[in-house]
Order: structure tokens, then sequence, then C-alpha cells
């Protein structure tokens, strides 16, 4: 008895046995300690958790295991088995083995298989192909990229060695068996089923510095070769925009001959050569159809941009809320209906050349502040960006308008009104450059007509009646009318009858209105020029189309058609 003692109390399981009335009969020296269970002591007392699993015991004679106990911070598994003597129920044995560690075991090892799934769900998601093998070059694991982009299953090649694989040709060459040779990483170019693979083998040493794995990521350059394509193409035809855009400007300055026969006339273009050497801001001013838009040509031929090309923008043809997004670039989703992509500004374009921004007068305010912020540091930032870029762009602005009143009436910055004043240049109009009448009618038939295959000229009468018309859209005006004159005769010779009646019924500059002159003329031809003299100075003095419209009563369409009509801008 003191031997079966002995190694019940031997053993690190807690062990009792109770008959079947529930008192202990039998307790060794752990289950006395853990338990607080000694001989006549009554489980249904001593573990009451447990006396529900005696009692099912005790009724159906099955044992039961994997029972999960607790006493404070230890756990402990029990089983509970009946015991038989002479095909008797005779009592049940308890068994308490203490689970405390094995539990802490398990804990980390489903940390580790958490950790396992999702290591597998991070490499089967990648993008990129990989491949793991062990140290002797058999392939242990491949993912769905690599399935993909090697159009493979995994099970055809999983088990196998790459020696063998690229033996066989099912591959050219290997990344794994350039590792295993030098046992540094390795870089190789591979094609696959079209398709171009940067691999990337790298070795794994264990603590020993025994290379035991090597890992192979595939990267299909297919598609970044498509896109560096696909940026080339775009870059070439943003060149080929530029290049054109340049060709097409010189030939138009080269089509417009520059009559400078007035001191006035003479000295703008003498100050436009002098400015073209320089980078400074340049603002041109003058009525509309004086040639503003010429000067800044000229300054850009012999400037050193003239390799770059010379943006040309209207500020008063771009509607209010777009001249910001137009002139500056905004990213992709700044406002509704923006571009996916986003989309340089006109700054942007104009990169190494110049930004000539006709009608300054009617720039928004808003803008103004931004185009001031660029002229001080050469920065502009995108609508919707949050960083700024550094352009190099040279300005050159052009307007009919006073900006000086427009200061005044807050219409217009004044820190931008003097930081676009940098060199004036003031182009008369054609009214004060009498000098030059001839020459360019001259000029002009002489153009059209041969763009017609015609040749034309003007007769001594015709001559002098365009020499006396005071010309209110200036030399756009007279331009179209050269071009009318040519197209509309029937004659080599333009005499009286092929003018327009209100030129040819034209008084003296600075003579009678209509209703007071005593030359004949048709009612039409009154009107005609009643309308012409009100539309000129409303343009000069209130700018804009819409004020305009306003004043004079009538709706902004009626205003621009008849603006056109008589060679107003």
């Amino acid at each position: 008895m003191s031997l079966g003692n002995a190694m019940l109390n031997a053993t690190t399981n807690g062990v009792m046995a109770i008959n079947l009335d529930g008192v202990t009969i039998l307790s060794n020296r752990v289950a006395s300690n853990t338990w607080n269970i000694h001989p006549g002591a009554h489980l249904k007392e001593a573990v009451p958790e447990l006396w529900p699993h005696v009692e099912e015991t005790a009724a159906d004679l099955t044992a039961r295991s994997g029972l999960l106990l607790t006493r404070g911070d230890a756990s402990y598994l029990a089983t509970v088995s009946p015991l038989i003597l002479k095909k008797k129920l005779a009592g049940i044995l308890c068994v308490f083995t203490d689970s405390t560690e094995l539990e802490a075991t398990s804990r980390k090892l489903r940390s580790f298989q958490e950790m396992l799934r999702e290591q597998d769900a991070i490499i089967d998601s990648s993008s990129e192909g990989l491949w793991i093998c062990d140290g002797k070059a058999n392939v242990l694991r491949i993912n769905p990229a690599s399935e993909r982009l090697n159009n493979i299953k995994a099970d055809q090649v999983v088990g196998r060695n790459m020696a063998d694989l690229v033996r066989e040709g099912i591959f050219d060459k290997s990344a794994t068996l350039e590792v295993l040779r030098t046992h540094a990483t390795a870089n190789l170019l591979q094609t696959r089923e079209g398709r171009i693979l940067m691999l990337t083998g790298n070795p794994v040493f264990d603590d020993a510095g025994n290379l035991i794995r090597v890992v192979v990521n595939e990267r299909d350059l297919t598609e970044i070769d498509a896109l560096n394509r696909e940026l080339e193409e775009k870059e070439a035809i943003t060149y080929q925009f530029r290049h054109q855009l340049l060709e097409l400007q010189q030939e138009e300055l080269e089509s417009r001959r520059v009559v400078a026969k007035s001191p006035a006339m003479l000295k703008v273009l003498r100050q436009a050569l002098k400015v073209s050497r320089v980078d400074s801001t340049v603002l041109i001013l003058g009525e509309s159809g004086v040639g503003k838009g010429l000067v800044a040509d000229l300054i850009h031929k012999y400037s050193k941009r003239s390799e770059k090309p010379m943006i040309k923008i209207n500020c008063g043809a771009i509607p209010e809320s777009l001249v910001e997004a137009e002139l500056f670039g905004y990213e992709k989703g700044a406002f509704t209906g923006a571009q996916v992509s986003g989309k340089p500004g006109y700054f942007e374009l104009a990169e190494g050349g110049i930004l000539f921004l006709d009608e300054i007068g009617e720039l928004p305010l808003s803008s103004q502040v931004k185009l001031l912020r660029f002229l001080e540091d050469g920065r502009v930032m995108r609508v919707g960006g949050t960083k700024s870029r550094t352009t190099d762009v040279r300005i050159l602005a052009a307007t009919q308008r006073n900006l000086e009143s427009m200061v005044e009436k807050g219409e217009f910055r004044l820190d931008l009104y003097y930081r676009l004043k940098v060199i004036p240049i003031q182009v008369p109009p054609l009214r004060e450059r009498k000098e030059c009448l001839l020459s360019l009618l001259r000029f002009y038939i002489d153009f059209f007509a041969a763009k017609t295959g015609a040749r034309k000229r003007l007769s001594r009468a015709a001559s002098d009646v365009l020499l006396r018309y005071p010309y209110p859209g200036n030399v756009r005006e007279l331009i179209n009318l050269c071009e009318r004159l040519v197209v509309m005769s029937d004659a080599k010779l333009i005499d009286l009858p092929d003018l327009p009646p209100d030129i040819v019924g034209n008084p003296p500059e600075n003579g009678p209105l209509p209703e007071e002159s005593d030359a004949p003329m048709t009612l039409s031809v009154a009107v005609e020029r009643v309308e012409r003299s009100i539309l000129a100075r409303a343009r000069e003095q209130y700018g804009s189309q819409k004020k305009i419209a306003s004043v004079l009563g009538i709706n902004q369409a009626t205003v621009a058609r008849k603006m056109k009509r008589y060679g107003i801008r």
C-alpha cells in the first residue's frame, strides 16, 4: 500500500477516487494541495463544476475527457472514468492534468497559424510574381500572379528542381540558380508569353550562414514599357505641336508687313526691338485693332525665346469661371467635369517661351492675384493642387482699356498694374499715323490679290476716299476692307463704285454727324455710320461687350455681331 501511495504522489497529475455517493475515498498529494480534496470530502462541494460530468459517467459508464477546469490563473483538463469491479460500478476515478503551459503553447500556435494565413494572403494577393525555392533549387511555392505571368499552374512546377525546368526548356534562365551560384542577389530579364519580366532573386540564410531559401520576385515590365512609350508619344506630339505653332506664328508674322512711316510708329518699333533682348514684362497699350498683337510678335521674333512658341490668350474670351483653370491648369477631381488626369495650364504650355495675355483688363480679380504671385516668384499652382511649380515664362500683356481708371474703380489691382507696367509701349491709332495709310492700303491690296491670283489696284479717286476715312477699327478694319475690295470687285481697277457706301459717304474726321452733313446718302448708310460711331465710342469707354450691351439696352449677342460687322474689337 505504501508503494501505491508513493506512485500516486509521484505523478504530476491530480488523482482522486470517489464512491457512488460522491465521497472521496482516495486522493494524491497534487489533488489535495491544488483542489483541497482529502478522503472523506464530497466532490460536489470540492469541485462542483465537475459533479454533473461525474453523474453522467455514473449513469452511462462512459469515460469523459478534455473537461476544462480553472483554479486561479491555472487551467486543468479533467478526465472522468468509471471504476468497474466484478462487472459492477464501484466508483469514479478523476484525473486532473495542468494545461496552463499547454494552453499557452496552444495560443502561440494559433497566433502562428494566423500569421501564416496573413502571410499566405499577402503572397497570393501580390500583383508581382513570387517563387520560393529551398537551398537546393527545389520549388516550394509560387503565387497566383506568377502563374498568370508565366502561364503555368503551381502543380506543374512545385516539387521540381529549377535546374531540370531550365534543362527541359520550360525556362531559358533561372534567377534561383544564379543566387545559389553567387550566394548574392541576382537580377535577370526574361521573356515569357510575350511579356518582359524583371526577375530579382534574394538569398535567405539561417543563423549558421547556410543558404536555406531563395525568394524570386517577378515584375512585369511590359505595362511599364507601354506606359513609357505612351509618354514618349505624348511628348513627341507636344513637341510637334509646339514646333507647328512656332512655324505658324512665323508664317503669320511674315505675312503681316510692318509699315512704319510716322514718327510715333517708328518709336514703337524701336521700343519693341529694344525690349526683345531682355526678359522684362511688357504692357502694350492701344485701341482695338492698332496692332498690339503684331508688336508682341516682333518682340517674340527677336528675343532669345524665339525658338519656343508664344502662347496667345485673349482673357476676355474665356468664361470667368474657367479663367484660372485655363491659365494655371488643374489637378484631377479639382471640379465637376474636370479631366480625370488633370490638365496643364497655359503657363506650363508656354514653358521656356512667352505668354501673351491680350485684353488683360478683362482678367477677373481672383485670377489677378495668382498672376501677381507668378510675376513675383515665377511659380504657379494648379487649381485643386497643393504644390506650386516653377515655370520659365516671359509675360507680355496688352489692353485697350484704361487700367489706371480701372484701378481707381477697384476693377484692377494696383500692385498688378505696376508689375505689368515695367515697360509700357503705346501703339498709336491709325488716325494718328496718316503717313502709313497709303503704304498699308497698297500692301494689303497686293497681298490679297496675290492670294486670289488676281491683279488689283486702287484708282486715284478710291485712294483719296480711303485716305480720308478715319478707320475707327484701325489696322484690323483696314485689312478687312482691303480683302473685301479685292474679293468683291470685278475689274482690275478698284474704283469708287466698289467702295462700301458708308465709306464713300464718310465726312472728314471730326466733321459733322450724318444728320448734319450736306452729302447725299441713303438712310441705311446713315444708320450704319451712327451705329459704328456709337459702338466705337462705347467700346473705348466701357471695354467689355457685356457692359456695352447693358448701357445701350441691347443683348450681348447683338453687340458682338455688330462689332464684328464694323471691324470693332
